[in-house]
């Protein structure tokens, strides 16, 4: 059974980079961050009804790696994030997406630190949040007694933590 592991934190947290490299190291599939390619397609700001869509997204392609995938699956984000956004942003979040974040099961979460540099994207709304953000996603992680491990470093250094902390989770 495939081990799924969501990769979360706050915006230019390495999130994206270090699944793709953990992806290539454990021989496995990663799955993008759907956002990327919905907000690239859109014409317009986005709303509280995208966000919807986007977990919807984000899901699917979720499921069709799963397929795929070896022995792990790394997710570039997750419903939490969304959850944390939606909440930040509009003050609630999509009854949907609530009952898809109890069904769904991740075997292990890293969550990237903040000790990255910030580098402007269109798609970033928030360089002065991050530690506001990082927080939620702690304090959600706590909260609900997910497991998780503190990804730190530049680079490879970054990578080794990582692989570390999977490692150390998953051979108890």
């Amino acid at each position: 059974m495939t081990k799924r592991i969501a990769v979360i934190g706050p915006e230019s947290a390495g999130k994206s980079e270090l699944c793709q490299q953990l992806a290539r190291i454990y021989d496995t599939e990663w799955v993008p961050e759907f956002a990327r390619f919905y907000l690239d397609r859109l014409d317009r700001p986005y709303e509280k009804e995208d966000l919807l869509a986007i977990a919807q997204g984000q899901m699917a392609w979720e499921d069709d790696k799963a397929e795929e995938s070896g022995e792990y699956l790394f997710c570039d984000t997750n419903l939490v994030v969304i959850k944390v956004w939606s909440d930040h942003k509009y003050g609630e979040t999509d009854q949907w997406i609530l009952d898809e974040l109890e069904r769904r099961h991740y075997d292990f979460y890293l969550l990237g630190n903040m000790d990255l540099i910030w580098r402007p994207d269109p798609q970033r709304e928030h360089p002065k949040l991050r530690k506001h953000f990082f927080s939620l996603y702690e304090n959600y992680l706590k909260d609900h007694g997910l497991p998780y491990g503190l990804v730190s470093g530049i680079e490879d250094l970054r990578v080794k933590c990582a692989k570390e902390l999977i490692e150390d989770f998953f051979n108890q």
